[in-house]
């Protein structure tokens, strides 16, 4: 569809009819577990050698970011003490690796629909990219062509291994098939409703930040709420004004839109009333307003782009 074409997904390695049914019926659904790559140290090594307490956290219906807010505001310290590989879907169970700078076991907040384990110690904390892979268990509910699941199969394994018969055992050791076929990077990376991450990391790799924010804060899509659309031709006429009002754009802005509302914030405050163009436009200050938010996933967006169209 043309969502998919947005981004680079041009076709697919199987044409086999579907089996149907719905996805994504409950969190339950859609498990995502971290493949881990660290080693840590032993939960009850020296603090001042191993600062970062090493914490397996599995979430069900947490988005990473906001869940990284509410553990820092359940333990009393910044965001910046916390880190992580890799941002997980909200709407799923999801295992994932966190580092917290200069707490115990013991300080560890109760939150809800949260499990946490101490793993051990890290002399570092993680960063983006600090995992070897994910591995997904997809349930589809209610199929209504069951049956179909097996040209599939086939039809995927034809592809991965066209010149021969598959893995030599012809599965995982345990009697299930094991397909492998090279993979697009799908809509998370580049936005799920509105796919413009990558937009937004072209336009940073021209040195254009001014046309970063519009992509990023304008840009609307179909698939959002009204509202949200309104309020995005609101802010894009400000980039084609004389004299922009970003204040009047801010207050068109749904208090949902966190992170347009930072950069917006930031250019009110570089072009302050009577609106007159300002000498420093606020561009790079508005991209560092979420600085720790989902904007830096933009440096992998763009490649990953070019990686779907190659």
């Amino acid at each position: 569809g043309e969502r998919e074409r947005a981004v680079g997904v041009e076709w697919y390695a199987s044409d086999a009819d579907g089996v149907g049914g719905r996805l994504r019926d409950r969190p339950e659904d859609f498990r995502v577990r971290e493949i881990e790559r660290v080693e840590p140290a032993p939960v009850d090594a020296d603090p001042g050698d191993y600062p970062h307490l090493l914490v397996r956290a599995t979430l069900t219906g947490w988005d990473t970011n906001d869940f990284v807010a509410r553990l820092a505001d359940g333990l009393g310290a910044s965001r910046g003490r916390i880190g992580w590989a890799g941002t997980k879907d909200k709407h799923a169970v999801t295992t994932q690796l966190l580092t917290v700078r200069g707490v115990g076991p013991d300080d560890l907040p109760a939150l809800r629909d949260a499990d946490l384990a101490v793993v051990g110690r890290l002399g570092r904390s993680l960063s983006f990219g600090d995992l070897a892979g994910n591995e997904f268990e997809i349930r589809v509910r209610e199929p209504t062509r069951p049956a179909n699941a097996a040209a599939i199969t086939d039809a995927l394994r034809a592809f991965a291994w066209p010149d021969d018969d598959g893995p030599p055992d012809g599965g995982d050791g345990d009697g299930d098939p094991v397909v492998a076929v090279p993979n697009y990077f799908g809509h998370q990376r580049f936005g799920s409703v509105r796919p413009v991450t990558h937009e937004v990391g072209l336009a940073l790799a021209r040195d254009d930040p001014r046309g970063a924010v519009r992509a990023y804060c304008a840009d609307a899509h179909p698939d959002e709420p009204a509202d949200t659309r309104a309020a995005r031709r609101v802010v894009a006429a400000q980039f084609e004004a004389a004299e922009p009002d970003w204040a009047a754009a801010l207050e068109r802005v749904p208090g949902r839109l966190r992170h347009e509302r930072a950069m917006l914030h930031r250019l009110v405050a570089a072009h302050p009333p009577p609106h007159a163009p300002a000498d420093d436009p606020g561009w790079d200050d508005a991209l560092h307003a979420v600085a720790h938010s989902p904007p830096p996933l933009v440096g992998h967006a763009a490649p990953s782009d070019v990686f779907n169209r190659a």
